[in-house]
């Protein structure tokens, strides 16, 4: 199949009501997916207004800003294992399979502990250090960050 043939292909799926295409001509076969459009919802951000410090009392009105600052979240001693890419956490590797690592399990160097799915491929992430899994910090399905603690092993 040519290259003008594909790219009238995609234009028709790109342009159509369709999601996919699968053609087959001779020996060569060419499947062609549309993604859905995802939708990113807008997130809200608290403001925080400074308020005019009274007069002769400036120490007092640095006090409540320093106390409004959010802690850390606490997380429990021992390896974390955060996530490479931004993607989809899945703890197991198929909807009816059972999860990769469970807590209290035993893990090796090397053992894949989870998937994060980004851009339609299944990454399979592995453990960086041996270890008993002390704590899963995602939910199956649950979207994740570059850098988000996932595991902690201790």
């Amino acid at each position: 199949m040519d290259l003008r043939k594909l790219k009238t292909l995609i234009d028709l799926v790109a342009e159509s009501g369709i999601s996919e295409l699968e053609v087959t001509e001779g020996d060569g076969k060419v499947r062609i997916v549309k993604a859905p459009p995802q939708v990113v919802a807008p997130i809200a951000m608290p403001q925080v207004q400074a308020l005019p410090a009274a007069p002769g009392a400036p120490a007092a009105a640095a006090a409540p800003a320093a106390e409004a600052a959010p802690a850390a979240p606490q997380l429990p001693a021992g390896h974390v294992v955060t996530s490479p890419m931004v993607g989809t956490f899945y703890r197991a590797p198929s909807p009816g399979a059972s999860a990769f690592v469970n807590v209290g399990d035993a893990v090796k160097e090397g053992q894949t502990v989870c998937i994060i799915e980004a851009m339609k491929l299944l990454n399979e992430i592995e453990c960086d250090k041996a270890g008993v899994i002390k704590e899963i910090l995602v939910e199956n399905g649950q979207a994740v960050e570059y850098g988000q603690p996932l595991f902690v092993i201790g």
